[in-house]
C-alpha cells in the first residue's frame, strides 16, 4: 500500500493555497517528493505571514495551483491521502481543483484520529505537541515541508503499533466514518446521535457549546457539517470534541428549542442568529376624508401594530387576503400607490369607495371587521405537535398572543381544560425571534 503524506499552507481568509508538500511513502521509506510554493492569486494577510513566514513577495513568482495541478495528480495517483487533520488539507486541495474545473478523489487517513486510537493518553494531539511528546524533530513548524516531514515520521510510528493493521483496515473501510469525522471527535459519540428531529450542540475541549443547530434528522444534519468546505465549518469541526443532543419530536419545537438554546449559550459559530430581525407591522389610520386605511411599515416605526410579520412578501399576501375576504379597496390597503382609483391585477371585488361609489361609513365598518379578525389572532392557542415517541404528544402554548413555551405529555393523560397543560409546560421566553418562528404556523390556522 502506498501513501502520500501531505501538508498545505493557506491564506487563511478564503483558504487559497500558498504552499504544498507531498511525500510519497511505501510504509518504510519515502520514494518521491513534491514541494512547492503556490501563488494564491490573492492577498496573504499579515497575521498569516507572522505564522508561516510566507508573504506576498515570496509567492509572487511561484506557480499557480493550475500550473502544478497535474504534478499533484500524478504523485497522489493510486495512493492513500494522509494528513494531520486530513479533512482540512483534503478540502483545500479539492477546492483548488474544483476552481480549475478538475476532479480530485482519493481515499483518506487522518493521523490525528489514528493517533488517538493507536497511541491514546496524550494531553494534546496537535502536531506540534504530539511531536514533542514522541520526540519527533519538527523543523520549520507551519511550513508545508516541515509539517509534512514530521507527519511522515509520526505515520511510520503508527504503522508499527500493535493492532495497527486492524485499525488501518477499519479506517479505510468504505462504510467507516473515520475519514469524515472531525479529528478530535470519538466515533462512538457520532454513532450515538439519533436520526430524529431535535437540536444538537457542538462542544469544544472545555465542554463549551460553540454551535447549536436544529434538524429533522439530527445524525444526517450533523454529518453534513463534516462535508461542508466553508471556512466556518472547517474551523468549527476542528474545534469539536463532543456533540450533545435533545429530541424534539417535531420541526416546530426543534426551532423553538434551538432559539432558546442559542440565547442561553451564545455560541460563537451561530453568527446568523445574532443578527437583528427586521419586522413589518400592519396598522390602521384615518385620512382627511374619514376613510380608514390599512397599511404596513417597519415594526420599529409602528407604535401599536395590529399584526407583525417578518418579511414584506408575507405582509402583502396577508393584506391581499383581507381585501378579498372583506371586499376592501387595494388602494386604501396600500397595495397600490399613487393611483386615483384601484386597478389591482387580481383583486376585483372593491365596491368602489375609491370611486365615490361606496359610502365611507359602510367601507369603514368592513375595515373595522377586518381589524377585529386580525386582533382575534392574539387569543389563547394550543398548537398540537408530534411527540418524541409514539406514546407521547407535544404542544406549544400561546396565551393572549404571547408565547409561553412548549411541553410533552403522555397520550394517556386526561386533559379537560387548558390549565391542565400547565403541569407539563416547559416555560420559555417570548421574543421577536419566536414570533418569527410561530407567525407562519398561526397564519394557517
Amino acid at each position: 500500500m502506498i501513501y502520500t503524506i501531505i501538508d498545505v499552507e493557506t491564506t487563511g481568509q478564503g483558504n487559497r493555497m500558498t504552499e504544498i508538500s507531498i511525500f510519497k511513502y511505501d510504509g518504510s521509506i519515502v520514494i518521491d517528493e513534491f514541494t512547492s510554493l503556490i501563488n494564491p492569486e490573492s492577498y496573504i494577510p499579515t497575521h498569516i505571514t507572522a505564522l508561516t513566514g510566507i508573504d506576498n513577495a515570496l509567492v509572487a513568482d511561484a506557480p499557480t495551483f493550475e500550473e502544478v495541478a497535474q504534478d499533484i495528480l500524478n504523485i497522489t495517483e493510486d495512493t492513500i491521502f494522509v494528513a494531520h487533520n486530513v479533512n482540512f488539507d483534503y478540502n483545500i486541495i479539492n477546492g483548488e481543483f474544483k476552481r480549475i474545473g478538475m476532479e480530485f478523489t482519493r481515499k483518506k487517513l487522518c493521523t490525528v484520529r489514528l493517533s488517538r486510537r493507536l497511541i491514546p493518553g496524550h494531553r494534546s494531539y496537535s502536531l506540534g505537541k504530539l511531536c514533542k511528546a514522541l520526540d519527533i524533530n519538527l523543523v520549520d513548524r507551519h511550513r508545508a515541508r516541515g509539517d509534512a516531514e514530521a507527519t511522515v515520521i509520526l505515520f511510520g510510528l503508527l504503522l508499527q503499533q500493535p493492532k495497527a493493521d486492524d485499525v488501518f483496515k477499519e479506517f479505510l473501510n468504505k462504510n467507516s466514518r473515520e475519514s469524515t469525522l472531525p479529528p478530535n471527535l470519538p466515533k462512538e459519540i457520532f454513532n450515538a446521535l439519533p436520526s430524529k428531529a431535535g437540536i444538537y450542540y457542538f462542544k469544544d475541549k472545555r465542554g463549551k457549546v460553540i454551535y447549536v443547530g436544529k434538524a429533522i434528522n439530527i445524525k444526517k444534519r450533523v454529518l453534513s457539517h463534516f462535508y461542508s468546505k466553508t471556512k466556518k465549518s472547517l474551523q468549527m469541526v476542528r474545534e469539536t470534541r463532543d456533540i450533545d443532543f435533545e429530541i424534539s419530536g417535531s420541526e416546530l419545537i426543534a426551532l423553538l428549542m434551538e432559539d432558546a438554546a442559542i440565547k442561553h449559550h451564545f455560541p460563537i459559530y451561530n453568527v446568523s442568529a445574532k443578527r437583528s430581525i427586521q419586522s413589518y407591522a400592519i396598522f390602521s389610520y384615518e385620512d382627511r376624508k374619514g376613510i380608514l386605511h390599512l397599511a404596513s411599515n417597519k415594526g420599529r416605526l409602528v407604535p401599536n401594530p395590529i399584526l407583525t410579520f417578518f418579511n414584506v412578501r408575507d405582509v402583502r399576501l396577508y393584506l391581499e387576503k383581507l381585501c378579498e375576504k372583506y371586499n376592501l379597496c387595494p388602494k386604501y390597503c396600500h397595495l397600490q400607490e399613487a393611483v386615483s382609483e384601484c386597478s389591482h391585477y387580481s383583486i376585483k371585488n372593491c365596491n368602489g369607495v375609491c370611486r365615490d361609489e361606496e359610502p365611507i361609513e359602510s367601507y369603514n365598518n368592513k375595515v373595522l371587521e377586518a381589524i377585529h379578525d386580525m386582533s382575534n389572532q392574539k387569543e389563547n392557542i394550543i398548537l398540537k405537535e408530534k411527540g418524541r415517541n409514539q406514546n407521547e404528544e407535544a404542544f406549544v402554548m400561546i396565551k393572549d398572543g404571547a408565547y409561553l413555551g412548549y411541553g410533552f405529555i403522555d397520550k394517556g393523560e386526561q386533559i379537560n381544560h387548558i390549565d391542565d397543560l400547565n403541569t407539563f409546560l416547559i416555560p420559555q421566553k417570548n421574543s421577536v425571534d419566536v414570533q418569527k418562528i410561530l407567525r407562519p404556523v398561526l397564519l394557517k390556522i
